[in-house]
């Protein structure tokens, strides 16, 4: 009797200390066919207003926000698959059909995954710079459970000074945009993310490899890639990446980093609209 009095005790305390927010926060503009935008690691569903905007006729869009970031807070680990998992939910509960899927980075990751569990929602899918296996360019070789969650490289990163850690969030966000006026706000959310969810959570980034899920999406697929560091490298990362996804388009923006939107919009809004009108 102790002993369960003791476990429901445990229960209700950890309960307590980690209520169950929620993994996504949506804000929908507009009405019509439906889009669902996936932002980046960090980032959030705001990063697509300039894109909504400059949308060729009226939709129904669905900004999609993650749990730890944007001033959101945080959820228990596993954070990814929790993430997903609340999208899953989101499109069920909302009854949304003939979606439109457009995701950046990580965002694009989350497509994937939802177009292969979700078929007959999908209509279509946009992938803006992103990988279905970011550690096999980053750290090739290394499999998904060499990566855990307690490692001195993330230990670091979690007890690391605001000082030190602005610091590397500075010279990364210089590396995702050529737009100068947007270094700041790419630091700024970074710095405003919740400390543990950006360090766990782009290990559960890292640990993943959807190349195999490609084989389940059947709709036409539109990949946007970024000409840096080099527009050859990247057009030949994503074919070999993309092998196993059958009905694709890729294109590579010239003079662009990873946030596309950004240093190519008006290359990037053309494309996007003659996909949405095509697809």
């Amino acid at each position: 009797m102790k002993n369960i009095k003791l476990t429901f005790f445990l229960i209700l305390f950890t309960a307590f200390i980690y209520p169950q927010n929620p993994a996504i926060h949506s804000d929908v503009i507009g009405k019509g066919e439906v889009i669902l935008f996936l932002p980046g690691f960090t980032t959030p569903g705001s990063v697509w207003n300039e894109t909504v905007e400059n949308l060729s006729k009226d939709y129904e869009s669905h900004l999609i926000s993650y749990a730890g970031f944007n001033g959101l807070a945080p959820i228990e680990m596993p954070w990814y698959s929790a993430v997903k998992d609340a999208i899953i939910g989101y499109i069920n509960k909302n009854e949304l059909s003939k979606i439109t899927l457009i995701g950046h980075s990580m965002g694009g990751n989350l497509a994937v995954d939802i177009a292969g569990a979700l078929p007959d929602n999908i209509k279509g899918v946009v992938l803006v710079d992103s990988l279905p296996c970011m550690r096999e360019l980053m750290m090739p070789g290394v499999p998904a459970e060499n990566l855990q969650y307690d490692s001195p490289y993330n230990n670091n990163m979690l007890t690391m000074e605001d000082a030190q850690f602005k610091q590397t969030a500075s010279f990364m966000a210089q590396n995702m945009t050529n737009k100068k006026e947007k270094v700041d706000t790419l630091v700024n959310w970074i710095l405003k993310a919740d400390r543990k969810t950006y360090v766990y959570g782009y290990t559960d980034l890292l640990k993943l490899d959807l190349r195999e899920d490609l084989k389940k999406i059947k709709v036409k697929t539109l990949i946007l890639g970024a000409s840096f560091p080099n527009p050859e490298m990247t057009k030949s990362t994503f074919e070999k990446q993309y092998t196993n996804l059958n009905d694709k388009e890729i294109e590579i923006a010239n003079d662009s980093k990873h946030f596309i939107m950004f240093d190519q919009p008006e290359w990037f809004y053309k494309k996007l609209n003659t996909f949405l009108i095509n697809e």
